[in-house]
């Protein structure tokens, strides 16, 4: 009986330290959301929810990934124009209202070229949203993103 308890104790614990084979995770996956688009396309985005992030946004970066962006949570529905003071690289803007519907979309979205603030113009924000989701220029057109679709996150 002695020897069976010992064997059972022995087994357990090997299948506890047994770990199925899985990707890499960098600490990048830790902040990261699945977005899934009505294509079937699934985007890993960043999720600003503090006005510092939500402020800063996409500022200096050179590169976005086809699969990746951002997504921008406001706190209570309203109306958000964007724009793309210190933005490098185009971008497609969605509006997405509390029921993750679509309500606008600004395709390639175009870097502000003036280094002051003041003389960018503003994308969108003319329909109620709750979120705004950005990816990389071309994307809502390659996925057929149209408003009134729905966005799954």
């Amino acid at each position: 009986m002695l020897a069976r308890s010992f064997l059972l104790l022995f087994v357990v614990s090997f299948l506890g330290c047994y770990q199925s084979p899985r990707k890499t995770v960098t600490t990048d996956d830790y902040h990261l959301r699945d977005v899934k688009l009505p294509s079937g396309a699934v985007l890993k985005v960043e999720t600003m929810s503090k006005m510092a992030d939500v402020m800063r946004g996409m500022m200096f970066r050179d590169h976005l990934a086809p699969d990746r962006g951002m997504l921008f949570i406001h706190g209570e529905p309203g109306l958000y124009p964007y724009w793309m003071y210190q933005v490098r690289i185009p971008l497609d803007i969605v509006w997405i209202d509390r029921y993750k519907i679509v309500t606008e979309i600004s395709p390639r979205t175009p870097p502000c070229p003036s280094e002051k603030s003041s003389e960018c113009p503003k994308f969108g924000g003319s329909r109620t949203s709750l979120y705004v989701l950005e990816m990389a220029a071309g994307e809502a057109e390659k996925n057929k993103l149209q408003v009134g679709d729905r966005i799954d996150f």
